[in-house]
């Protein structure tokens, strides 16, 4: 059940960033269109991962064959065969995230899969005005439209479950943290955990009955 969350989570992560600005209602084709373009997306990600870790182990190749018949020394070779190893190392963590993807791709065409990824996109659709002001309360130094918007629209997603939903505040936390983990930049996870529980506490302060 969680994997499958969280390839729908992906999904309408990868759908929402192809909303125009300002979207009107979508009708259900049009979200459906939105999943299938997701979809397409994941898969090319799949093979461009294939692609770059062949490419590495080639390279790994060349630098270690370099190491053995051009080094003019011994510590040039060393620096040769540690490149080598490093590239090696490289292209084996492509493969490790290229091989997790077939996965991801064939749960895309599970019902539930698709169906959830649709709840958060027309939630987010229905409701984008009252979930940005709702981050907008949250933020602390920071204007949501100026934000890279692969992080605005992770934030999005985790509002629209916490408040859309009925998904567990701590639960959307953590799946929004995941999400930057892999779309985000190498800070961004630190950047939206730290905004969401902010948001979380200006929720619980204007729920809470004077």
């Amino acid at each position: 059940m969680r994997k499958s969350r969280q390839i729908s989570r992906e999904l309408a992560l990868l759908g929402i960033s192809q909303l125009p600005n300002n979207p009107e209602r979508l009708e259900s084709k049009n979200l459906n269109d939105l999943i299938i373009a997701a979809i397409r997306t994941l898969t090319e990600e799949a093979k461009e991962e294939l692609k770059e870790a062949s490419s590495e182990v080639q390279r790994g190749s060349d630098r270690l064959l370099s190491s053995e018949i051009r080094a003019a020394d011994i510590q040039t070779a060393r620096a040769m065969l540690y490149e080598a190893i490093d590239l090696a190392q490289t292209a084996i963590n492509r493969l490790g995230s290229a091989l997790d993807l077939p996965e991801t791709i064939q749960l895309t065409n599970q019902q539930d899969v698709r169906s959830y990824a649709l709840q958060i996109i027309s939630n987010f659709c229905a409701n984008r005005s009252e979930i940005d002001a709702i981050l907008t309360k949250g933020m602390v130094d920071w204007q949501l439209e100026r934000l890279p918007r692969v992080d605005r629209d992770i934030l999005r997603i985790a509002v629209a479950e916490i408040q859309y939903l009925g998904i567990p505040e701590q639960v959307s936390i953590n799946e929004a943290v995941e999400l930057a983990k892999r779309y985000s930049s190498d800070d961004g996870h630190k950047f939206i955990n730290g905004v969401l529980r902010r948001v979380l506490n200006v929720m619980k302060t204007e729920s809470t009955p004077v």
